[in-house]
């Protein structure tokens, strides 16, 4: 079954438990008029209201604090007296009554959090006022691993509250794995970064210095402004901050990096640029354009006797900016770029154009790749469509 089914089954059956539980306490007391539906509409609302509270924290991972978010809502979907969360090594929250019971759970659940298997237990309390007398763990887990557990008690023994707890658990473990996915993505996106970075060659940076130094004694003003132009292109370049940048920021860092090129290859490079003022604050990932202009000054120069020439433009298309990477260069075989999009062009082939396409899909979805128009010898054209409002993009 996969995480989606899964997802959905327990989520079913957690509404069969909640609707049961509270239809139950519904019968219980008269009908009021202002109630809206049926009892089992009712019962149903409450439990997916409650669900819905109790998600968001446990999104951030098991910890203290999502615990603490979260532990209310669980307990009210159990509708027990007590509920405590632990990880491996510590309570993280109790609520309910008979808080000093928790001085002994790492020791009543130190077999399950080694074996992974629920457990059941008298809570052998000495207070004859406290109404805590049995509880059921359940193991909290994700890929396998053991994060730590769920502990629901209640005055007696309750086949039923074990079933409960055992749904209600495996809910959060379904939360808790949406948090390591999110986990995941955002460490990819902090690599894919990572490695356009590593993609400003070497070279690049040594070729700048030496252009810039070339013109120390024959133009030190320009000598001046080309390493002003550096400093603040490889400020942005590796700059900690943000996933995300506005269409200015990433212009105005092309444009550093278009001079620097400029400055060793002199006339062989002509660069045209259109931007409409409208779509300069558009949000779009960070350094999602500089690589495809490298790309295009790479094929641009690449063997290239003559001049070579790029455009780009950034325009106004209603919802959207459109933004167009065009260069005269050497093109490439439409059958290889495809190899490349599919990642199968090696670990240094293409690896700007299958980040960006990636990173775009991800941000926006698969209607966002690059759209990419090459031939041998006739150069490449290369098209970003960018919305201009999408919720979670921010430019920084």
């Amino acid at each position: 079954m996969t995480g989606t089914g899964y997802a959905a089954v327990v989520l079913l059956v957690l509404l069969l438990l909640g609707a049961g539980f509270l239809l139950g306490r519904r019968t219980a007391r008269p009908v009021r008029t202002s109630d809206v539906g049926t009892p089992v509409e009712h019962a149903t609302f409450e439990t997916l209201h409650t669900a819905s509270l109790a998600a968001p924290p446990l999104r951030a991972g098991l910890t203290e604090e999502s615990a603490r978010k979260s532990a209310r809502g669980l307990r009210s979907l159990l509708g027990t007296d007590a509920l405590c969360l632990t990880d491996r090594d510590r309570v993280l929250v109790w609520d309910g009554a008979g808080e000093h019971h928790g001085r002994h759970v790492m020791d009543q659940v130190r077999d399950l959090l080694a074996s992974g298997r629920d457990t059941a237990f008298a809570s052998d309390c000495d207070d004859l006022d406290c109404p805590l007398r049995w509880a059921v763990a359940v193991p909290l887990t994700v890929d396998h691993r053991v994060l730590g557990t769920l502990i629901a008690y209640a005055p007696r023994e309750s086949a039923v509250l074990a079933r409960a707890a055992g749904e209600v658990a495996r809910w959060v473990c379904v939360q808790l794995e949406l948090a390591e996915l999110d986990r995941s993505r955002t460490q990819l996106i902090e690599a894919e970064i990572r490695a356009l970075r590593a993609q400003i060659s070497p070279h690049f940076i040594f070729n700048s210095l030496a252009a810039i130094a070339s013109f120390v004694r024959t133009d030190p003003e320009q000598a001046r402004e080309l390493l002003l132009e550096f400093a603040d292109f490889t400020r942005y370049s590796f700059r900690s901050h943000g996933d995300f940048t506005t269409l200015a920021d990433e212009l105005h860092s092309i444009d550093q990096y278009l001079a620097l090129v400029r400055a060793r290859f002199g006339e062989r490079l002509a660069v045209t640029l259109q931007v409409a003022p409208e779509v300069l604050p558009v949000a779009l990932p960070f350094l999602c354009l500089q690589p495809l202009v490298e790309n295009a000054v790479k094929h641009g120069l690449e063997g290239a006797v003559t001049s070579s020439r790029i455009t780009i433009s950034a325009l106004d298309a209603g919802s959207e900016a459109e933004v167009v990477i065009e260069d005269d260069g050497t093109g490439m075989d439409p059958e290889r770029l495809r190899h490349i999009l599919r990642g199968e062009g090696g670990k240094s082939t293409g690896i700007g154009l299958l980040n960006v396409d990636e990173r775009l899909r991800q941000v926006y979805g698969d209607d966002y790749g690059l759209v990419i128009e090459t031939g041998i010898g006739v150069g490449m054209k290369i098209t970003v469509r960018l919305p201009k409002y999408r919720a979670g993009v921010h430019g920084s």
